[in-house]
């Protein structure tokens, strides 16, 4: 059983994408019936849809059009991790809506695109504050430079569980290894983070990368987190750019040769479900 935590689906004409102009190779519609496909075949059997930066004004139909397609007869979707702004007055009232929908299981603002200092707001402090005891996850998705920022982030919330996005997002294409190892090792330190094993190939050479390049970055996150604290994702259609979904479960498992199958089973799908209560 694989549970895939980082699905993002496009759908150009129902919402609005700025970033896509920047990145050609995603400016086209990535749909479910197209990822469907192509995961059951790899024995994925549950998904959590991750935002995917729409519109502000954009946001909630974002969660309703996947709500909607979960209901479709066979689906394998299970829930959300909900865009949010926690920098903004309105995110009170936004959290209180979301937790009348089971099927939000946590947020996610994306803040390597947006200045530095917007984490260190104090309205948006106070507002990822307002997660305790919600049992709803808060995905941190920065760069290697910014670990200082997540782990602040991450102290004044002790009772909530931060999911660290993509190993920490590295640079393995600019051989950043020995600016990232450092942030990975502190910050796994906090009982309340967890960590993504999710997108890497996307950060290396995207026409030559190899699993010699990854094993490293891998490697460290796993000593660092361990594999009760570390779960897997797909960051489709993103790791398309890098080979795409059936090159990155392979590479998953050629990852995991010598691992112990309790340990596969934490990774693909155990700590998945004790997390967001999945099934």
């Amino acid at each position: 059983m694989i549970i895939d935590t980082h699905l993002h689906l496009i759908y150009r004409d129902r919402l609005g994408y700025s970033w896509l102009k920047d990145v050609p190779a995603l400016d086209v519609d990535f749909t479910w019936e197209t990822y469907a496909r192509e995961a059951r075949r790899l024995g994925i059997s549950s998904v959590l849809h991750m935002e995917v930066d729409v519109a502000p004004e954009d946001i909630a139909a974002e969660t309703a059009m996947v709500q909607q397609l979960s209901r479709r007869p066979d689906s394998l979707l299970r829930g959300v991790i909900a865009s949010c702004r926690p920098e903004e007055q309105g995110f009170a009232a936004y959290l209180e809506t979301q937790l009348t929908t089971p099927f939000v299981k946590g947020f996610r603002r994306v803040l390597h695109v947006v200045p530095d200092d917007v984490s260190e707001g104090a309205l948006f402090r106070e507002n990822v504050k307002r997660l305790s005891g919600t049992g709803l996850t808060f995905d941190l998705c920065m760069l290697p430079h910014q670990i200082d920022k997540a782990k602040a982030l991450v102290d004044l919330a002790p009772d909530v569980t931060f999911i660290l996005d993509h190993c920490g997002v590295p640079d393995i294409k600019g051989n950043g290894y020995d600016a990232w190892k450092s942030g990975i090792t502190d910050i796994a330190r906090r009982d309340n983070v967890r960590v993504k094993i999710s997108g890497i190939p996307a950060y290396g050479d995207l026409e030559n990368w190899t699993l010699e390049d990854l094993k490293p970055y891998f490697q460290h996150t796993i000593a660092s987190f361990g594999f009760d604290r570390a779960i897997w994702g797909s960051d489709w259609p993103v790791c398309t750019l890098g080979g795409g979904l059936s090159t990155w479960v392979a590479t998953t498992q050629a990852l995991l040769h010598g691992c112990t199958k309790e340990e596969k089973d934490k990774l693909f799908s155990g700590n998945a479900k004790r997390i967001w209560g999945l099934s």
